[in-house]
């Protein structure tokens, strides 16, 4: 073997190894252990289109408590945990709380799911620009599902990658709602 050829072999090896290496650190870290950088920051503006093809702004529900939720039909995670944002939706509805899914999917796929699964809350499309939405939210290794919860003062209280349980985040919906336990 050559001094070139094991040079450039070295290289992709190291290139490989370090690549690996951080994704599997990545993907080892708990669901909750996202970046909390933004957490208090001012949540950053945007807007996408909805089933019937209309823009919606994120300001459409100022004054509310807004859990995002950006999710794929093709992510058994993200399928798993609709039915609990849906009963989360039902229940904390009336006192201010606004769910909104931001799919990053295709509009057709998206929306034959959501009427499936019985989805009660607004659901945003798109594909790439929705990619572009959850990076600016602080997705920046693009983890599906990932959820972000905006208090009424349109600041970042929460982000989550992976699956989100009722029982981990209820406590702070409601306080962030001011319901007593």
């Amino acid at each position: 073997m050559s001094t070139a050829y094991r040079f450039a072999f070295y290289c992709l090896f190291l290139i490989v190894a370090g690549g690996g290496g951080y994704l599997l650190r990545e993907l080892a870290q708990p669901a909750d252990s996202s970046p909390s950088t933004l957490v208090g920051q001012a949540r950053p503006d945007f807007s996408l289109k909805d089933f019937r093809g209309e823009s919606r702004r994120i300001s459409e529900w100022n004054g509310k408590v807004l859990l995002l939720n950006f999710w794929a039909t093709w992510c058994p995670p993200c399928q798993k945990e609709i039915p609990e944002l849906i009963a989360l939706q039902e229940d904390y509805k009336e006192k201010g709380l606004q769910i909104v899914g931001i799919a990053i999917d295709e509009l057709g796929t998206t929306q034959e799911f959501a009427n499936m699964a019985g989805i009660n809350y607004p659901t945003l499309i798109g594909e790439e620009e929705a990619i572009q939405v959850a990076l600016s939210y602080g997705n920046t290794i693009g983890a599906l599902p990932y959820t972000v919860i905006v208090d009424r003062n349109k600041r970042i209280a929460f982000t989550q990658r992976g699956q989100v349980r009722r029982d981990e985040i209820e406590n702070l919906i409601r306080r962030l709602l001011r319901v007593p336990a």
